[in-house]
């Protein structure tokens, strides 16, 4: 009877476990953070220790990660001889700080400090690379814009970003420790706006009321916001156009309302990626450059609301300090 038990207990606890991770990673996209493409279609979820044997390891920005299924598959059809692709989409200031600069834990485990590729929607964050020695060129290779998200049918009427000064709505927004889409710019749009301390109360933190019951800063990611939103438990966020298109695509009870420019920061918004010079797949990391650039890749980021790179920005250039 005992074992029976012991036995049922497993089985419930190992149901329970599948259940919550499809639930996290159809609501709040966390089930994508870690994971393994193989060759042939098969996905493997939340093997960190892949991110030391894959055949292409790469730690991305994580509002990419709508993306990346379709991107790696074609990826790997025009390189079959890479079996495996490991990719981490979290921000990006976590991954320097946390994996990169010094050896991180996920979930209890190690992770690579050596990843073969790296990409920041800040280009300061290869610039520190490029200073320890860790990287030494790049290239931009896709583009993106701020937008609200708010519920399905704007049930609070919100009109653009000066609205966020209303006092009777229930904000949901990139925390300004970690997520550099409110780091770098969704907080510099509040200042331009004049609204920076109104909305935050200047609150440097996450997973907390920067202003009780009015303004709530993520704990990790700003795909957490369209979770809330639809739980009644935010009217407006701040995310990423592409948030706003994949919700919208995956008939999520969300909608977007846009920023205009220069507010949603468009001018400024380019994802930068560059090898690693400690990284274990050389060549592979540069195939992958190479297919960046190509008009098959571009054309899927375009199809989940990104906005295509130049043929200049596609160039492998050096990195450089000057470049602010």
């Amino acid at each position: 009877m005992t074992t029976f038990k012991t036995l049922f207990v497993c089985a419930l606890t190992l149901a329970v476990t599948a259940m919550s991770s499809s639930a996290i990673a159809g609501k709040d996209g966390k089930g994508h953070d870690y994971r393994t493409f193989m060759t042939g279609g098969e996905v493997k979820y939340g093997q960190v220790e892949d991110s030391y044997s894959a055949d292409l390891v790469m730690y991305l920005a994580g509002n990419q990660f709508m993306v990346m299924e379709e991107l790696i598959q074609d990826f790997q059809q025009k390189n079959p001889d890479i079996k495996s692709v490991y990719v981490e989409t979290i921000p990006p200031g976590q991954i320097l700080k946390g994996q990169i600069l010094k050896q991180g834990m996920i979930e209890g485990r190690k992770t690579s400090m050596t990843p073969d590729l790296f990409a920041s929607v800040n280009l300061g964050h290869l610039r520190k690379l490029k200073g320890k020695g860790k990287m030494n060129d790049h290239i931009i290779y896709t583009h993106n814009k701020l937008e609200l998200m708010v519920a399905k049918g704007n049930p609070k009427k919100i009109s653009g970003p000066k609205d966020l000064a209303r006092d009777d709505l229930v904000q949901s927004h990139p925390n300004p420790l970690t997520e550099g889409i409110f780091k770098f710019y969704g907080s510099q749009m509040l200042k331009d706006l004049g609204l920076y301390k109104k909305v935050t109360a200047e609150a440097k933190c996450k997973s907390c009321w920067a202003i009780p019951d009015k303004t709530w800063f993520t704990s990790r990611h700003h795909r957490e916001t369209p979770y809330r939103i639809e739980n009644g438990k935010a009217d407006v966020g701040i995310v990423w156009t592409t948030e706003v298109v994949e919700g919208v695509k995956k008939g999520r009870n969300v909608e977007g309302v846009a920023i205009p420019a220069p507010y949603n920061m468009a001018h400024k918004v380019g994802y930068a990626i560059g090898v690693l010079n400690q990284g274990r797949n050389q060549e592979n990391a540069r195939s992958y450059l190479d297919y960046l650039a190509s008009d098959e890749a571009q054309d899927i980021y375009a199809s989940y609301g990104f906005s295509r790179a130049s043929k200049e920005e596609l160039t492998v250039k050096a990195i450089l300090a000057s470049n602010n």
